[in-house]
């Protein structure tokens, strides 16, 4: 019963990571747009499988993940608290206390860019 619940879990974290791993450099999506965007139960579940993307198989750009509001909430998963700033900053993106400017303007929301992939 345990491995299969693991088993879950890791899928839930590898379909996590494929999906902010399409995010553009330059833009930002939040923890309850992939949530939503995969039918799963909270935007935590997201943040959990996002503390656990540097042990991903492949690079995933946890900087370009935040809250709702913009706001860098994740900032203190990365090896310094300044990084994920730093990261947005070189793509362009301007941050002033801990919050995307222009964040209306630069979300990427999974459920409208990648509707209809499937049929391309």
């Amino acid at each position: 019963m345990k491995d299969k619940k693991q088993q879950k879990q890791k899928s839930f974290f590898r379909d996590v990571h494929e999906v902010v791993r399409l995010v553009p450099h330059g833009r930002v999506t939040t923890y309850g747009a992939i949530s939503d965007y995969l039918g799963t139960v909270s935007a935590r579940m997201v943040g959990w499988a996002m503390n656990k993307s540097t042990s991903a198989e492949f690079a995933v750009p946890a900087h370009r993940v935040v809250n709702r509001k913009g706001m860098l909430t994740g900032k203190n998963q990365f090896p310094n608290p300044t990084m994920m700033q730093e990261l947005l900053e070189s793509e362009g993106i301007t941050i002033k206390q801990d919050r995307v400017v222009d964040f209306k303007m630069l979300f990427w929301n999974p459920a409208t860019e990648l509707d209809g992939d499937e049929s391309d």
